[in-house]
C-alpha cells in the first residue's frame, strides 16, 4: 500500500541510490576487459599497478606491472609520479583491493581503470603470466 502511495518518493529513493552506485563506480576507476588492456599495453597507452601482495605478485603477475602492494599504496603513491599523464589500470587478484586503491588513486588525480576480474579472470582467459618479482 505505502509503495503504490508514495511511488514518486520511491522512484527518487531508487534514481538516488543509483546515482550513488555509478559516482562511486566511476571515483575508483571503471572496469577494463582483459583484451582491452592487451591492446593498450601493447600501445604503451597504459600502466598496469597490481596491488597485491609482494608473494602474490612473484607467483605470477602481467608482463610489465608494477607491484606496489594495496596496505603500502599511501606512502608509496610518489612512485608514480612519473605516470600522473598516463592511464593507470589496477589490478588484484578478484577486485577486492583494486577499487579502494583506485578511490585513493583518483583523490591524487589520477587517471584510472580497474581490470575487471583482476588477475583470476586474466589467468580463467588463459593470459600468460610471468613469476619473479620483475
Amino acid at each position: 500500500m505505502f509503495v503504490s502511495q508514495e511511488w514518486l518518493l520511491i522512484t527518487f529513493l531508487f534514481a538516488l541510490i543509483a546515482l550513488l552506485v555509478a559516482m562511486t563506480r566511476k571515483n575508483n576507476g571503471l572496469p577494463i576487459a582483459s583484451t582491452e588492456l592487451v591492446g593498450l599495453m601493447n600501445q604503451d597507452q597504459a600502466i598496469l599497478l597490481d596491488v597485491r601482495s609482494v608473494s602474490d605478485f612473484s607467483q605470477g603477475h602481467i608482463h610489465g606491472s608494477i607491484n606496489i602492494p594495496h596496505n603500502a599504496l599511501a606512502s608509496r603513491i610518489s612512485e608514480l609520479d612519473k605516470y600522473s599523464s598516463s592511464l593507470i589500470v589496477v589490478t588484484d587478484q578478484m577486485g577486492q583491493h583494486a577499487g579502494s586503491a583506485g578511490g585513493l588513486l583518483t583523490k591524487q588525480g589520477y587517471n584510472i581503470r580497474r581490470l575487471s576480474g583482476g588477475i583470476s579472470q586474466w589467468k580463467h582467459g588463459n593470459l600468460p603470466l610471468v613469476s619473479g618479482k620483475k
